[in-house]
Formats: C-alpha cells, sequence, structure tokens
C-alpha cells in the first residue's frame, strides 16, 4: 500500500478522500501514517467523488477517492462521469478479497471489474505485488482520464493490519511531485487559420467561451480582444465581465434568430441554448479548442485538443475580424429591453438573481450548482465587476454534488458563494460532513427556490408539472439546521443587505425565493 500511495504521490496526488468500508482498513492505515498527503473524511461516496471534482478544479491535481465495499462504490459514478468529460484524473480505489465474489451475490460484495465502464477503466492489481508490478501513475494521469485501481488483496493483508507500525513511509515520507505535463494538442489548425484570416470578415464569425481552468483565460481573452467578434461567456470561463462591449446582449436568442457562418468555440462544452440549436444548423461551421477534447456536438465539427495558450500561439498572427453581421446592435437592443423589465419586476428571479450577483461578485470563489442557476447568472448577472473564478458542472444534470463540489473549491478562500437549486440543496445533505474540515472563512449558499425548477418548466396542467418538477417539501430552513448554518429567507433586494454584516467565519444559507408571477411576466416580455 506505501508503495502505491509512493507511486500516485509521483503524480502530483496530495490528497485523498476517504470512505469508510470494512475492506479499506489496509490502505486507510498507510495513508494515516503519510504526513505528506492530506485526508478528508466523508461517510458518502457521492460527496466524496464531487469533493474530489472541486479538489480538482481548485488545484489542477488529481486526487485520490477510497470508496466503501459493495454497492457503495457505484455511488461515485455521477463525480466519475462529470471528471470524464472535464477530463480531470480522479484516481478511484475499492478493495476486495484476493478471490473476489464476482456475481456470487455474496454479502457486501459486487463485480467490480469494469464497474465505471468508459469512463474509468479499472486495473486490478493483487495486493501485496512488485513495484514492477504497480501502474505508471504519472503516465495515466497525464493522460487526464479518471481511472480504476481495484486491489485484490491476500486475508492476512486485510484482517491482520498494524495499525501502529510506521512502514515505509516511518522514514521515508513520499515527496509530493508536480502535476504531469498535459498531452501536446491534435488536430489541424489550417482550416481555422484559414477562416480566421481569409473568410471571417466576409462570412461572419461568432467566439464561444466555456468553461476555462484559469491559467486558460488568458489566452482566450487576448483572442477575443484581437478578433473583436461578437462574444457569448459562460460564466464559468471567468470572462464573462472581462470581454466588456465585446459581450453579445440576448446572445443565445439575438444567434438563434440570426445564426452566424461561422462559430469558434474556447473551453469546454458551452452551456447556451444556442450551442444545443447548433444540432439544427449545418450551414453554420463549428471550430473548437478545447483541452479536454470533447466536441460538444453530434454533427460534425472541427476539434483542436490541446492546452488553449500552445493553440493559439501556434494560431501566430490573428487578424482583427469584427463584427460583419451587425449582431451586438441588435443585442444591445436585447440588452436595453432586458434592464428596463428588470426594473419593472424587481421580485423576479431574474432580478433577485441580478441583485444577488452585485454582492457574490466579490467573492474569491463562485460556484454555480445547478443548471437553473447557470441559465439565469449567464442572461442576467452584474456585468461590471470581474468574476474570475468560476466553477460549474458540465453535465445537463449537474444539480448532482453541488455542494460537495462547491466546498472542495473554497477549502482556504476568504469568501465564497453558492448559487444552487433547492433540489441541488436536497441532493448534497451529506456535504455538511466536511464543514469542520475546511479552514475558517466566510461561505454563503444561495439557495433558488423555483419549486424543483417549476418555474421554468413549460407544463399545460398542474398534475404534470408537479411530476415534471417535483418541488421540496419541507421547509429550506430545516436544511440550514443540518448543516448549522445561519438562514436567511430574501424576497427583494433590500433583504440581502445581511450580507454585508456576515462574520468572517461563518456558513450562512439564503433561501432566494421569487415571485413566480413577476418570473413568468418577465420571461414573456422579454424579447
Amino acid at each position: 500500500m506505501d508503495q502505491l500511495i509512493a507511486q500516485c504521490a509521483q503524480a502530483g496526488i496530495a490528497e485523498w478522500v476517504c470512505c469508510p468500508g470494512e475492506l479499506n482498513l489496509p490502505l486507510l492505515v498507510a495513508l494515516s501514517e503519510c504526513p505528506s498527503i492530506h485526508r478528508w473524511q466523508v461517510q458518502d461516496e457521492r460527496a466524496a467523488g464531487f469533493f474530489a471534482l472541486g479538489r480538482m478544479q481548485a488545484t489542477g491535481r488529481g486526487v485520490g477517492v477510497v470508496l466503501g465495499s459493495g454497492s457503495n462504490a457505484a455511488d461515485v459514478f455521477p463525480a466519475v462521469m462529470e471528471a470524464f468529460y472535464e477530463r480531470r484524473p480522479m484516481v478511484l480505489v475499492t478493495l476486495d478479497d484476493l478471490e473476489p465474489a464476482d456475481a456470487a451475490g455474496a454479502f457486501g460484495r459486487i463485480e467490480q471489474e469494469g464497474l465505471f465502464g468508459l469512463y474509468a477503466p479499472t486495473i486490478t492489481l493483487h495486493m501485496p505485488c512488485d513495484i514492477a508490478d504497480l501502474p505508471d501513475m504519472v503516465d495515466l494521469c497525464r493522460d487526464g482520464f479518471p481511472v480504476h485501481l481495484h486491489l485484490c488483496c491476500v486475508e492476512d493483508l486485510l484482517r491482520h493490519v498494524p495499525t501502529h507500525a510506521k512502514g515505509l513511509f516511518g522514514q521515508f515520507p513520499p515527496e509530493i511531485a508536480d502535476a504531469p505535463l498535459r498531452p501536446p494538442f491534435r488536430g489541424s489548425l489550417a482550416d481555422l487559420s484559414r477562416l480566421l484570416r481569409f473568410e471571417a470578415r466576409q462570412e461572419n464569425l461568432v467566439l464561444l467561451l466555456g468553461a476555462l481552468d484559469p491559467d486558460e483565460q488568458e489566452s482566450a481573452l487576448w483572442l477575443a480582444r484581437t478578433l473583436r467578434v461578437p462574444v457569448v461567456a459562460d460564466a464559468a470561463s471567468g470572462l464573462r465581465e472581462k470581454v466588456g462591449n465585446l459581450l453579445l446582449g440576448g446572445g443565445s436568442d439575438v444567434l438563434i434568430d440570426d445564426p452566424p457562418l461561422n462559430v469558434l468555440r474556447m473551453g469546454a462544452v458551452p452551456s447556451c441554448p444556442f450551442w444545443r440549436a447548433l444540432e439544427e444548423m449545418p450551414g453554420t461551421r463549428v471550430f473548437s479548442i478545447t483541452r479536454a477534447g470533447f466536441s460538444g456536438l453530434k454533427r460534425s465539427s472541427v476539434v483542436i485538443e490541446g492546452e488553449p495558450e500552445q493553440i493559439v500561439k501556434a494560431l501566430d498572427d490573428v487578424p482583427h475580424v469584427g463584427d460583419s453581421a451587425g449582431y451586438h446592435t441588435r443585442g444591445n437592443r436585447y440588452a436595453a429591453r432586458v434592464e428596463e423589465l428588470l426594473l419593472s419586476y424587481p421580485e423576479s428571479d431574474a432580478a433577485l438573481v441580478r441583485a444577488f450577483s452585485q454582492h457574490a461578485c466579490l467573492a474569491d470563489v463562485l460556484y454555480l450548482g445547478s443548471p437553473s442557476a447557470t441559465q439565469l447568472w449567464n442572461n442576467y448577472a452584474q456585468q461590471r465587476v470581474p468574476t474570475l473564478y468560476v466553477r460549474s458542472a458540465q453535465l445537463a444534470g449537474g444539480a448532482d454534488g453541488a455542494l460537495s463540489a462547491f466546498l472542495g473549491n473554497c477549502v482556504d478562500t476568504r469568501f465564497a458563494a453558492a448559487l444552487v437549486g433547492d433540489i441541488a440543496l436536497m441532493r448534497d445533505t451529506a456535504a455538511a460532513q466536511f464543514l469542520p474540515q475546511l479552514a475558517p472563512g466566510k461561505r454563503v449558499v444561495a439557495v433558488l427556490n423555483n419549486e424543483g425548477a417549476g418555474a421554468l418548466a413549460p407544463c399545460p396542467n398542474a398534475a404534470l408539472r408537479n411530476f415534471m418538477a417535483q418541488p421540496l417539501h419541507r421547509e429550506l430552513r430545516d436544511f440550514a439546521r443540518l448543516f448549522g448554518a445561519d438562514y436567511y429567507l430574501i424576497r427583494s433586494e433590500a433583504d440581502l443587505e445581511i450580507l454585508e454584516g456576515l462574520d468572517d467565519n461563518s456558513f450562512t444559507l439564503l433561501e432566494i425565493s421569487p415571485d413566480a408571477e413577476q418570473s413568468e411576466a418577465l420571461r414573456r416580455e422579454q424579447p
């Protein structure tokens, strides 16, 4: 076990999230004796996986997760899929008997070979084993995808583990190496270079910015300011406010009504509705510069995989292209109308999210923890103050593990804020176990009580809407008690003034309760 942990340390893995389990003792003992490893503890595998995802987002390093036995290991699957599509090297470890029960149905045992399918290939190790038989963790983490280590242990190793001996780490604690360099980019720049230099001014071009890691933002911002084309930026790009007047007002709606001939995307797959609409727009050419390497489309497109900074450098001199289609003229009218509606309906969900954003933009970390929260923030949040560190979940059902991922991102920050939906809060109550393990700081979670996204569900009758939205039947203040959080009900912008007086070491839950009629009226009158 010591040598396996040392191999992971060589791949830059400095943190492990540990779940209890009857078979986990050998690995947990080895981790407890390693002074250079930081250990997090939680009983719930789903929360463990998303907390690990948050730590990987925050540090850029892989994180190990020790999973419980039996079907408990399967509970981490949602986080594994998220890590796969974000291309983050989560190392999942399960322990088993030397002769696993497979499909025999033994108590507390399941077949673990291929447990996570294509999202995390299984490597089976018979423990103890020679160093030469251990996998090259540096190589695995460089590839950037999750991996599942299935450790089959001899009975003596499982039942007779010394809980006092220091083992290898007593004399030779492993040094944590830097994260492995990522692989070089793949794909051809020829078509994109030809578009930017010779075709974009006549054919028009729009830049879409998906989620970007902090070290990817500078190159994306340089490209946006150099091209001077209309920009649609997800909040998770960290550049939504920094692109200034290049940001296209009403971005998705304007582009769906009048599709451009060319789209260049940087970062993760965008969350805006226009990206999904591109599936039905074969006349629009789509180019992607992305670290993760996923096209995000079922139709054909050009994908250039690798570090955005290196790819932008390889493009060399990029010309000014501008807004040949006049999108900004329409976008400005759209944005002006939205501002009028926010003033007309100050208690709508859009207006309350705008008001919250004026406080949350000062946070060191901002997390958007549900599809409805992301959509509202992208469309209505303030645009004057840059919010550089913004994270969200990439998958469509991204309400899973929102609070755990948020806490993983803000372990040692002074001030962190999150906007999540009510369902996201209900699904992740196990995140409360991480709070005593975090450094002091001010953490604010705003919960948008939109009746399980019922305000966004266009259903013709109440019965169908109840099935689609499934609103909570408990008071949100009950969840605040579970987290040991201060609770405040927010119905107007004035209610948010309580944020000014929060203690520097506090956990606060805000229930944002919009007026349903105002929210519906704003959307009905929006251009």
